[in-house]
């Protein structure tokens, strides 16, 4: 079927509501109709004048036989064309792709013109670094996939595409090396996102809880993060990376816990020291999750266990505070989140000036009015600090703590130990994609512990994790 250049302009534009975004220009191509068709704010102007309307205007070389095959294969060879029927064309413009229509033609010619206009690749606010590459993902997928090809330079590199959303048809791309990733665990992940029924996909974490085995539980299933090199390293672990267009957040399953605790400083750094941060971290998050509610079980409970001059004090100044040390603590927690949520939401500088004089100013304003104690402000304060040793676990962390006080107050430190056995019992349990939630130390792998809390020389982890599910027929030395 030939093409009348005029009726399918308008039944596409009749097909796209007639926006006014949607743009054409009719040329002659010796005294043929040749419309061409874009969306002015998302077509490189420049290149679709030099590559495609000049072009055509300008040939002046005699053609004797099929026009539309000189268009195609003469004027327009310098850039990549696809023909396509009138619906599949319409999707293409909506992706940023000119479609040249020609009296007499078999198909439409689209060619993608995409005008790329991105945030600077720049070091992500979440993961900054002390040594290591600086770069980060931004929200193009097209730059996000270049930063990952310029690192890997193999054939074993797979990336496949998927379109998700049925209005925004969203671009994401799914990444895994072919001899590393474990092809079941690729192939489930796939699946579940061509299952994915959803009008738009905004970010990447639309898709978490659709790949997470319990969307309902409070914990991190999936890990994430900005930076390709962190990405690199954990494909080159078997894991498979999800990066989705119009965000710098890459996904990468299987998670385990562990990774939260380690860091791509870690990789740069002396084991000796890197080792002992991984213990401070550790350290860090019982100090966010359980002191509060420590606090409150020895204040109601086991105050005789408190040594006698530390006992002294902390009477002397919670001598005539209203309040019960539970609701106490309570109290400091919500001013202290008040303020974080405040602060999160005010223009930069006058958020900066608000946090320091507000948590100063309210927090010293309180002690004085005998509301709370000096004590419980260290202790929260203490506690809301090590939540961001860290940064995306934080929300977790807040939820946990919450239950840890409720549960100090009305059990005391036995209380606190039960909470304590039932949620490493809660995360045994878990499975991300065949992969131990708490490994490596639940199951204990004793290959694994190299990068753990201890941190072994690079010359000295030979082979990929076996925590992680992997193709365990091709266990080559790794890097990250």
């Amino acid at each position: 079927m030939k093409i009348d250049a005029q009726k399918v302009e308008e039944r596409i534009k009749e097909r796209l509501h007639f926006s006014s975004d949607i743009k054409s220009r009719a040329v002659k191509f010796f005294n043929c109709n040749v419309i061409i068709m874009y969306i002015a704010e998302i077509t490189d102007n420049k290149l679709l004048n030099d590559t495609v309307i000049y072009p055509i205007t300008s040939y002046s070389k005699t053609i004797t036989g099929d026009k539309y095959a000189a268009l195609r294969d003469k004027v327009l060879s310098s850039i990549e064309l696809n023909e396509l029927d009138v619906d599949e064309a319409t999707d293409k413009l909506l992706h940023a792709h000119t479609l040249v229509l020609m009296d007499g033609a078999p198909k439409i010619l689209t060619a993608d013109m995409e005008k790329i206009t991105v945030r600077a690749i720049a070091e992500p606010p979440n993961n900054l670094v002390i040594k290591g590459p600086r770069e980060g993902f931004n929200e193009s997928l097209k730059y996000n996939l270049a930063l990952i090809r310029r690192r890997v330079k193999t054939d074993d590199l797979v990336v496949q595409n998927l379109e998700l959303g049925k209005l925004t048809k969203t671009q994401i791309s799914v990444l895994y090396f072919s001899s590393v990733a474990d092809k079941k665990i690729v192939s489930e992940i796939v699946d579940k996102l061509k299952k994915i029924d959803i009008d738009g996909v905004v970010d990447s974490h639309y898709l978490i809880s659709y790949l997470q085995k319990n969307p309902h539980s409070l914990f991190k299933q999936i890990g994430d993060t900005e930076k390709p090199d962190i990405l690199l390293g954990k494909m080159l672990e078997g894991r498979v990376g999800i990066l989705v267009d119009g965000t710098p957040i890459a996904l990468t399953l299987p998670f385990i816990i562990i990774e939260d605790l380690q860091n791509s400083d870690d990789y740069y750094g002396q084991p000796i020291h890197v080792t002992l941060v991984r213990i401070l971290r550790l350290v860090g998050v019982v100090i966010a999750v359980l002191l509060p509610g420590i606090y409150i079980a020895l204040e109601i409970y086991h105050y005789k266990i408190i040594p006698l001059s530390f006992l002294v004090t902390i009477m002397n100044t919670t001598q005539g505070i209203p309040f019960s040390p539970f609701v106490e603590v309570i109290f400091v927690i919500l001013l202290f989140e008040i303020l974080y949520e405040a602060n999160l939401r005010m223009p930069q500088y006058l958020g900066i000036a608000t946090s320091i004089v507000g948590a100063l100013i309210l927090g010293e304003t309180a002690v004085n009015a005998g509301l709370v104690s000096p004590p419980t402000v260290m202790i929260v304060a203490l506690s809301g600090i090590t939540f961001y040793i860290i940064p995306s676990q934080a929300g977790q962390f807040s939820v946990l703590r919450a239950v840890a006080c409720l549960v100090g107050a009305c059990l005391g430190i036995y209380g606190i130990l039960l909470f304590c056995v039932y949620v490493l019992a809660y995360l045994s349990s878990f499975d991300s994609y065949n992969s131990a939630y708490l490994a490596p130390t639940a199951p204990y792998i004793a290959s694994d512990q190299k990068d753990f809390m201890m941190r072994a020389t690079i010359n000295e982890m030979k082979n990929r994790p076996r925590s992680i599910a992997n193709n365990r027929n091709n266990l080559r030395r790794r890097g990250k």
